[in-house]
């Protein structure tokens, strides 16, 4: 068999080969009428049955460090959640501002971009959500604004870290940045949008945000402490989750990678998690490993190796060049195209593939700019462009499906366009304010 490298595989040019391999897989992917990790492994297998890689070349692709950060976390998170934590928080909250619809509004925002610091944002409104149906219910008020918020939130408090959002994820494994190096960049631009965010709703909705006396007073009364379920659990998480977090923050100093120090907190959570050792310790390991989102970990997997086979056959890096005669070798103007292609780009398509195949692109220009070092802005504004652009449609994070789901079953549907009056211009001013910062820290 010829092979990418010889130029020509089954006769036909190895680039564009692997440009059809690609293209046609992102497309299905896009459609959502097949599996999106089943069109991803199938794309990869392609990769390698064509000759465009051998096998020990799509093994190479693949990113394990991705892999183990995300498998470690929805582990962590899984036993977490099972303690009550998330729900007693979100209560306390909502008590901690006498139950004001106007100052649960702000609170909620607030408590979901933390959790979605943190947490993936599914998993965060997978939680947030059924709270705020409970509390809304209670105080006899709307929930739309409520979940609008959330949303816009989840994929706002994702982009403020490394393991906050999956671009992040990728771009920190690819560079190997530290928790703290997305945290120090990152969350001042995430704390003011936030802050904008909270504005502006209270702004809009304020009038309508009304309640009686005595359905403020039952808020009150519901306790918190009943959302915990297992206390010794919750001692467990969060001890794990503390050292986890520590970590992270220290990794450059321990000399470990992100996705080792979450395989170890998971393994340690899930030791703790299954003591005693009795007859259902082997029953609360599987139920936990089935937490583990496994279609998501095999999308990544089928991803890296069609990526990688852009980066071998040197499309990314031709790509590359285009670009940087495109904006004349600036990195300054590099940084305004990304951040707001990004945007748009990822409003519209999942941003996972989008930023998977950006980032060979963008390493391949790093020499011609002068290095690592000069591209930072231009890896920044990838971030900020795919995680914001996340709220620019209702099909722009799965987040977003996910409680557009959740509304629609408890009759307060979510409609396309009615999401687009309030996240075409979340999507911009987040952008504005992100383009703003990275002015006047890079420019």
């Amino acid at each position: 068999m010829e092979t990418a490298a010889a130029g020509l595989v089954w006769g036909i040019d190895a680039r564009l080969l692997a440009i059809l391999v690609v293209s046609f897989a992102y497309l299905i992917i896009f459609t959502e009428k097949v599996n999106r990790a089943v069109i991803a492994l199938l794309g990869a297998a392609l990769m390698v049955v064509s000759g465009l890689l051998s096998q020990k070349q799509a093994l190479a692709g693949i990113d394990f460090n991705t892999l183990a950060l995300l498998i470690g976390m929805m582990i962590i998170v899984g036993i977490t959640e099972r303690s009550g934590l998330f729900q007693f928080v979100a209560v306390w909250g909502a008590q901690k501002v006498k139950a004001s619809p106007r100052g649960m509004l702000a609170v909620l925002i607030l408590v979901t971009a933390v959790f979605s610091g943190f947490l993936d944002n599914v998993t965060t409104v997978l939680l947030i959500v059924p709270v705020t149906f409970q509390i809304t219910k209670k105080l006899g008020i709307d929930a739309y604004p409520y979940l609008v918020a959330e949303i816009f939130a989840s994929n706002i408090g994702g982009t403020a870290t490394l393991i906050g959002d999956p671009p992040n994820i990728l771009i920190g494994s690819a560079l190997d940045l530290t928790f703290m190096d997305f945290v120090k960049v990152l969350s001042p631009i995430v704390a003011v949008v936030i802050a904008v965010l909270i504005l502006a709703f209270d702004l809009v909705w304020k009038n309508k945000l009304t309640t009686t006396l005595r359905r403020r007073v039952a808020v009150m009364k519901m306790n918190p402490a009943a959302s915990i379920t297992d206390k010794r659990l919750l001692v467990k998480s969060l001890g794990v989750l503390a050292l986890v977090i520590t970590a992270f923050v220290f990794a450059h100093d321990l000399f470990l990678d992100n996705g080792t120090i979450a395989l170890t907190g998971a393994a340690l959570l899930l030791l703790l998690y299954s003591l005693p050792m009795g007859h259902e310790r082997e029953d609360k390991i599987e139920e936990i490993f089935r937490v583990v989102d496994w279609t998501t970990i095999f999308f990544f997997v089928g991803l890296f190796v069609m990526v990688y086979g852009l980066e071998v056959t040197g499309i990314l890096k031709l790509l590359g060049t285009k670009f940087i005669e495109l904006t004349g070798g600036s990195v300054e103007a590099m940084m305004y195209v990304i951040l707001g292609s990004s945007a748009v780009l990822s409003s519209a398509i999942d941003n996972i593939p989008f930023v998977a195949t950006m980032i060979p692109m963008i390493k391949s220009m790093e020499e011609a700019v002068g290095g690592r070092e000069a591209m930072m802005p231009v890896w920044w504004a990838l971030s900020l462009g795919a995680c914001f652009g996340g709220n620019g449609t209702l099909i722009g994070a799965s987040a977003n499906v996910v409680v557009a789901g959740l509304s629609q079953r408890h009759g307060h549907p979510i409609s396309f366009a009615g999401f687009l009056l309030w996240s075409v211009p979340v999507m911009l001013m987040s952008v504005l304010i992100a383009g703003l910062f990275l002015y006047f820290e890079f420019g």
